[in-house]
């Protein structure tokens, strides 16, 4: 009998704490049920999360996952705090708008505040979400499209009415924030009419509507602060030349981003275009294939002045290269601008848009960004998405720490490549051959054929050093 009224006083107090509980916070549970505010779908209150608390570092020997590990945002690194050599955003359309179907499998995700339409309240809604999520994983940035924050309408001007009010919605968000966008962006891709490209479309009434959708996307983005628009070129390729003049599509294209230049300038928008490049899928080829191609395109047409890259990584795999690489093509043509940070699966051929956790692929990553010293306006975009079968609220903020903690750690890899000194001293003696007089002379473009052949007669056959790959690798491994 003692034992039971124990047993039922603790009940009790249990039951008095949680009324508390329940009173002090103002907490609505994210399902359809819910009704809060005053009772409308639209005007969402309370907590989407309610069961995950802000990310905090906690280090290395936390056993937390909902915790940081490496990446500690106040912390000074290489002479910049950790959120300023970052820039960390999220993406919306795969955080939010993500289903887990694939090119052979159906939608497996469904998050418990999606009531399944596509209506401007149900935009409000995860606007709203999307909020909640980015201040509780302490993040200031986020990237979007413009048909995946608002739906379409029956006419352009409907559309854009939808999409005013959710900007309208998301300008109150960020109010007495330091959130606003890393970049913004028109889809260009999704819809039917894009089938054959935006801006290389054969239809000129296609050319005009992707002009008028680049035009409002781009407005948007500089009244909510944007530092940064982009251009995906989803669908500007083709499938087979046989029906395809390439050289009118790349004019086509050359003059409609001539024009965003145009327009930028005119509504005063300071941020920075940036083009990303992607080889394939959906099309056979596009033509930003990736940052060399891109450059010279550039060149031909007399953009290098107004753009920037943004590299992803998985489409630097797909064009056969690998993220160093582009980031470092991009990087010494000065057109390092931002980086849309994921992966793909080597086993597996198209773009699985993975969430980047390979420490040794993050160090090089990061190298180049030192080495470019930052990329502000830029930043590090996680255009990455949940696997199909990761179904749990909870796995949106593990994915995101993850990325975040493994670009950290590679960060902090590159302080110690640095601070060591071999590896830039390896390479400094593998070129000291051209430290001397007539190296010199080459590298200032001074040194003639004939000049050169003199040379050669004089020292007769070259010796040639060990490139020391194996140390190079040893020296790398060594900081992971």
């Amino acid at each position: 009998m003692k034992e039971k009224r124990i047993l039922l006083f603790f009940s009790c107090l249990c039951v008095g704490i949680s009324l508390v509980i329940a009173s002090s916070q103002h907490t609505c549970p994210a399902n359809l049920e819910a009704k809060c505010g005053d009772g409308s779908t639209d005007d969402w209150e309370g907590e989407f999360f309610p069961g995950i608390k802000k990310i905090k570092y906690e280090g290395p020997t936390s056993k937390n996952p909902l915790s940081y590990k490496w990446y500690n945002a106040e912390e000074e690194i290489l002479g910049k705090k950790m959120k300023d050599w970052m820039r960390f955003s999220v993406a919306f359309w795969h955080t939010f708008r993500g289903t887990g179907a694939d090119p052979f499998g159906a939608p497996t995700k469904s998050w418990p505040w999606e009531d399944g339409t596509n209506s401007v309240a149900m935009a409000k809604r995860r606007m709203r979400a999307h909020f909640e999520f980015m201040d509780k994983l302490g993040v200031n940035r986020w990237c979007f499209h413009d048909r995946d924050i608002a739906p379409d309408g029956k006419t352009l001007a409907e559309t854009n009415a939808n999409l005013d009010e959710i900007i309208a919605l998301a300008k109150e968000l960020q109010e007495g924030t330091d959130i606003k966008p890393l970049w913004g962006t028109a889809q260009l891709f999704l819809h039917p009419r894009y089938m054959h490209g935006a801006a290389t479309s054969s239809e000129v009434g296609v050319y005009a509507y992707a002009a008028a959708q680049v035009k409002k996307a781009m407005e948007v983005t500089n009244y909510l602060g944007g530092e940064n628009y982009v251009f995906w070129g989803g669908r500007e390729g083709y499938q087979t030349l046989l029906n395809t003049d390439m050289q009118r599509e790349l004019d086509h294209l050359a003059k409609f981003l001539q024009a965003a230049v145009d327009y930028k300038k005119k509504i005063g928008f300071n941020g920075t275009l940036l083009i990303e490049p992607k080889p394939q899928e959906p099309t056979k080829h596009q033509y930003d294939w990736d940052a060399a191609t891109a450059f010279a395109f550039f060149q031909k047409y007399g953009l290098q002045e107004e753009f920037k890259l943004n590299i992803e990584c998985n489409h630097a795999t797909l064009s056969g290269h690998s993220c160093h690489h582009e980031l470092e093509t991009a990087r010494i043509n000065g057109l390092l601008g931002n980086i849309d940070a994921n992966t793909g699966d080597p086993q597996i051929g198209w773009d699985t848009d993975q969430f980047l956790t390979d420490i040794a692929e993050a160090t090089l990553v990061m190298l180049s960004v030192v080495r470019n010293g930052g990329l502000a306006p830029g930043g590090f975009n996680f255009d990455a998405k949940l696997r199909r079968e990761s179904t749990d609220v909870e796995d949106m903020f593990i994915a995101h720490v993850s990325g975040m903690d493994t670009l950290a750690r590679g960060l902090r890899n590159v302080a110690k490549l640095i601070e060591d000194g071999s590896l830039a001293e390896l390479v400094r003696k593998r070129y000291q051959s051209f430290d001397s007089e007539i190296g010199a002379q080459i590298e200032a473009g001074k040194a003639d054929f004939e000049t050169l052949e003199k040379k050669a007669m004089e020292w007769g056959e070259p010796s040639v050093a060990s490139g020391k790959q194996e140390l190079a690798e040893m020296i790398f491994q060594s900081v992971l």
